[in-house]
């Protein structure tokens, strides 16, 4: 068994680039920017025609000029680190995937649809048999497009963990910071396709839904979803600035990785320089099995590039740091520079940025709560880039149930001293 094609990653970091984006961009009302002294002519520079929040380009800027090759510095290249659903581009490529498959009858009908999931629950399995029937021999494509309960069924595990009916989709014991299991799900939904098969799935999937315009919606079985997906322009020019200033540039998705590579070289990210769910392979054929990291073993998806395992797998890609250490917080000349993501999926590898944290605002409890908290002042929050999302009604809260545990349970979000962050209003929103 092997992973989705060979990889080499240098243990200098690099990130992924944006393409194409159109307009609808959120911006604070114009205030003038904190005097800074003059960059000089060489420097890499932020392009002052693409709006940003607030004083955010200068923020940016300022970290790229202190940490990037206009600093002086001699020694490893400073990495940036990104998520990519709803950060480098709007909306999920994973649920673009997915639903291009399904109304292409392009899933393969697993022998028993337990061996997709350890935590699928038998409520889950009789939904699938029932409404995907049997059919098809297992091994070939479900005929999904015309069988609308049996995309939905795939569907509604995928987007909410329950079945149509309302049953809990996955069950038993996994750590909550780790993984999550309808995230695992997807990529072992692509069990016995090639990886090129798959690339070429996705691929097509990136063409239709940038080709669509922005606002479209698609339906898959009876569920509704977003039809389109656009590079940001702010993040395509953040990572061609960071690259131009000697920055290595990642992306860390929970992402299918093939899925993610056939979206990444867009904004200039190679293969190498994309991390996302790694799928083993066997025959030239995906397996249901995830490939682990640090001292969790190869499995079902037990640490995949999810909240905690986000920085597992840049410490151990990235940064070499090998078993139990990469789980556990870098000294700084072993974490990235500046890490940017939207979610609390991102929160840990976004905190562990020495240089800034750039977290785009979608109303996401841990994230906001350290961001708009601003422990350090390096934060930089900003309202999406198309669609912002209005001000959030009430608090996050931060000093209750703000921060997930390994368990699942929530509780209090922490400052690195041990103090706990206060709730937060929504200050920074569209």
């Amino acid at each position: 068994m092997g992973t989705t094609g060979s990889k080499r990653y240098a243990l200098a970091l690099g990130l992924a680039g944006a393409a194409t984006l159109s307009a609808l961009t959120a911006t604070a009302p114009a205030t003038a920017a904190p005097a800074k002294a003059p960059a000089r002519a060489t420097c890499p520079q932020l392009s002052t025609s693409i709006k940003w929040y607030g004083h955010n380009r200068a923020k940016l800027q300022k970290m790229i000029d202190e940490r990037g090759s206009c600093s002086g510095h001699h020694g490893p290249r400073p990495v940036a680190a990104f998520d990519w659903d709803n950060t480098v581009v709007k909306n999920d490529i994973s649920d673009a995937t997915l639903a291009w498959a399904l109304r292409h009858d392009k899933l393969l009908r697993p022998a028993d649809w337990r061996d997709t999931s350890p935590w699928l629950t038998e409520a889950a399995d009789r939904a699938l048999t029932k409404a995907c029937g049997t059919d098809v021999p297992a091994g070939r494509p479900l005929p999904t497009a015309e069988k609308t309960a049996c995309a939905d069924e795939i569907m509604e595990i995928r987007g909410e963990a329950r079945t149509m009916s309302g049953a809990e989709a996955f069950a038993g014991d996994w750590n909550h910071r780790r993984t999550v299991p309808e995230y695992a799900w997807v990529p072992q939904l692509f069990a016995g396709l090639r990886p090129a098969t798959l690339t070429s799935y996705a691929k097509k999937a990136r063409a239709e839904n940038l080709a669509a315009p922005v606002g479209t919606e698609q339906t898959v079985g009876t569920h509704k979803l977003a039809g389109y997906i656009r590079y940001y322009d702010q993040q395509k020019d953040l990572i061609r600035t960071l690259k131009r200033a000697g920055f290595d540039v990642y992306i860390v998705s929970a992402s299918a990785e093939t899925v993610a590579e056939a979206w990444s070289s867009g904004v200039g990210v190679d293969a190498a320089h994309t991390i996302g769910v790694r799928s083993m392979v066997d025959g030239g054929r995906f397996t249901t099995g995830i490939r682990g990291c640090g001292d969790v073993k190869d499995g079902h998806g037990e640490a995949i590039p999810y909240i905690d395992g986000k920085r597992c797998w840049i410490n151990q890609e990235i940064f070499k740091v090998k078993g139990a250490a990469a789980w556990r917080k870098q000294d700084p000349a072993h974490r990235i520079a500046l890490g940017g993501g939207d979610a609390d999926t991102d929160v840990t590898f976004v905190n562990d940025a020495t240089g800034a944290h750039l977290a785009i605002n979608r109303n996401k409890n841990e994230l906001m709560c350290r961001g708009l908290d601003d422990a350090d002042g390096r934060w930089v929050v900003n309202p999406m880039f198309i669609d912002p999302l209005p001000r959030k009604s009430g608090a996050y809260p931060c000093a209750t149930e703000g921060y997930t545990r390994p368990d699942g349970s929530l509780g209090p979000v922490r400052r690195a001293d041990g103090s706990i962050v206060p709730d937060q209003q929504d200050r920074i929103h569209g």
